[in-house]
C-alpha cells in the first residue's frame, strides 16, 4: 500500500467506525422492537435445575415461577422466560413497543413425547407443534403475568401475509395490541402450515423479518445460540473472526454463513441472513446475538455493542415490500423489450407476454421472468388469451371493460433492487 493510498484506507475505516457508532446510537432510539427467540435458546439446558436460577431471578419474589415441585414441562427453561419478561417490562416502562416471535413449539412437543432426535416427518412435526404450542404459551403467560404483562398469541401461515386483505387485518390487530401495551407473540402455525402446500415460512427467522417489515419495526433482535456473524464457521475454524457491524450484505457474508443450527431448530446462519435482507428492505436494523447473554435484550436496545449489527437499507414502500415478500401464484415470461419497459417504470402490456404458467385470478401476485413480482390485473386464463396481442384487441377478446394492462408501475417490485 502506498502512502497516498493509506489515508484513504484509514478514512474508510474511520467512516465505518462512525457509521457503526451512529447505528448503535439509533438502536437506543428505536421505539418498535421485534425480538425473535430460537429453539436452542428457549430450551432448558441439559442438567439444569427445574426452578428459577438465581442468575435470572430479578427479585426474591418470583410470583408463580416454576419450582422443583412445579417443574416446567416439555423442556422449556422457565427461568430464562422470566428473565425475558423482566426485560420486556422494563422496556415497556421506557415507552418501547415489543413484539415477540418465538420458536420452540415443535421442540417442546418433541421433548414432551420423549423424542431425542430432530423431527423431520411432516405429520409428526405438526403433532409436536400441537402438543408444544400450549406448553410454550402457558410458560409465557405465567412469566409475563409476574411482571404485569399480557401476551396475545398470533399463530400465522404465509397465507396471512400473502393475501393483502388478511395482511391489513393482521396489521390492524397488532397495532391495537401495541396501543394497549399488550405483547403480540407470533409463531408459525406449524400444525397447519407445510412446505408441500406452499404456506410455510420455513423458519421463524424469516417470520420475524416479515413481522418486522410489515409492522415497520426499527429493530429486529434475533437471539439464538450463536453470538455473531463470523467470517467463517467458528465451529470448523478456530481462527474465525467476529464481524461486529455490516453496512451492506455481500456475497462474502453469505458465503461465510454455515449450515443448520441446533438439534430441534430449523434455522442456521443462512436463514438469519435471509431474514436480515427482508428486514433491511423495510429500513429496519437487525442484530444477531447470543440469547443467553445476561440482559441481552435490554443491552442491545440501549445501543450496547453486542452481537452483529446489520445496518438498515433505504426503506421500500410498504406495498412494494408486501409484493416483494409475497408468495407468487404463477409466472409470466415476457420479452426483453417489455422487461426494459417495466424497468423504466412503464406498465406491463399483454403485447410483451410470451407465456404464462399457473392458475390464478385477478389481483394475484405473479412472478415475471424470475426478476420481478407484479399484482396482476388479469387472470392466468385472460393472460393466455391476450398474450402477444395489441391493446385494441383486448375488448374484442375479453369483452368491454377488461383491463388493457397486466400491471401498473406502482404494482411492481424488482427482486434485485
Amino acid at each position: 500500500m502506498t502512502e497516498t493510498q493509506q489515508p484513504e484506507s484509514s478514512a474508510e475505516s474511520a467512516a465505518e467506525v462512525r457509521a457503526a457508532q451512529e447505528a448503535r446510537e439509533a438502536l437506543a432510539k428505536a421505539t418498535r422492537i421485534v425480538v425473535k427467540i430460537g429453539t436452542a435458546t428457549i430450551a432448558r439446558p441439559k442438567g439444569a435445575a427445574l426452578r428459577l436460577a438465581r442468575s435470572y431471578a430479578e427479585s426474591e419474589d418470583a410470583g408463580s415461577a416454576p419450582t422443583a415441585s412445579n417443574p416446567s414441562a416439555g423442556g422449556v427453561d422457565s427461568a430464562y422466560i422470566h428473565h425475558v419478561a423482566a426485560q420486556f417490562a422494563d422496556l415497556l416502562k421506557a415507552g418501547k413497543q415489543i413484539i415477540l416471535v418465538t420458536s420452540g413449539a415443535i421442540g417442546m412437543g418433541a421433548r414432551e413425547l420423549g423424542l431425542a432426535k430432530r423431527v423431520t416427518e411432516v405429520r409428526m412435526r405438526q403433532a409436536c407443534a400441537a402438543i408444544g404450542q400450549p406448553i410454550l404459551m402457558e410458560e409465557y403467560r405465567r412469566a409475563f403475568g409476574v411482571y404485569g404483562l399480557t401476551a396475545a398469541q398470533l399463530l400465522v401461515t404465509r397465507d396471512a401475509w400473502d393475501d393483502r386483505a388478511s395482511y391489513l387485518n393482521l396489521r390492524a390487530t397488532v397495532e391495537t395490541l401495541l396501543a394497549d401495551r399488550i405483547i403480540p407473540v407470533f409463531n408459525e402455525n406449524d400444525s397447519l402450515s407445510t412446505a408441500e402446500i406452499g404456506n410455510a415460512f420455513g423458519d421463524n427467522d424469516r417470520l420475524s423479518a416479515y413481522v418486522a417489515s410489515k409492522i415497520d419495526a426499527e429493530l429486529l433482535l434475533i437471539l439464538s445460540d450463536v453470538d455473531s456473524l463470523y467470517d467463517s464457521d467458528p465451529r470448523e475454524n478456530p481462527e474465525a473472526k467476529r464481524i461486529p457491524y455490516v453496512k451492506e450484505l455481500s456475497s462474502e457474508h453469505l458465503a461465510a454463513a454455515g449450515g443448520r443450527g441446533s438439534e430441534f431448530s430449523t434455522g442456521g446462519m443462512k436463514t438469519k441472513l435471509a431474514a436480515v435482507a427482508i428486514a433491511r428492505d423495510a429500513g429496519c436494523r437487525v442484530v444477531i446475538a447470543h440469547g443467553r447473554e445476561p440482559r441481552i435484550i435490554a443491552r442491545v436496545a440501549s445501543g450496547e455493542a453486542l452481537g452483529t449489527l446489520f445496518d438498515a437499507a433505504g426503506a421500500l414502500k410498504n406495498r412494494i415490500r408486501w409484493l416483494k415478500n409475497s408468495q407468487p401464484h404463477g409466472e409470466v415470461q415476457i420479452d426483453e423489450g417489455a422487461l426494459a419497459a417495466i424497468r423504466n417504470h412503464n406498465s406491463l402490456l399483454p403485447r410483451g407476454v410470451l407465456s404464462v404458467s399457473g392458475d390464478f385470478s385477478r389481483d394475484s401476485v405473479v412472478l415475471v421472468n424470475k426478476t420481478a413480482k407484479i399484482l396482476s390485473c388479469l387472470s392466468s386464463a385472460e393472460i393466455a388469451a391476450v398474450a402477444g396481442k395489441r391493446s385494441e384487441d383486448i375488448d374484442r377478446i375479453l369483452g368491454k371493460g377488461a383491463p388493457h394492462i397486466l400491471a401498473r408501475p406502482e404494482d411492481m417490485a424488482f427482486l434485485d433492487e
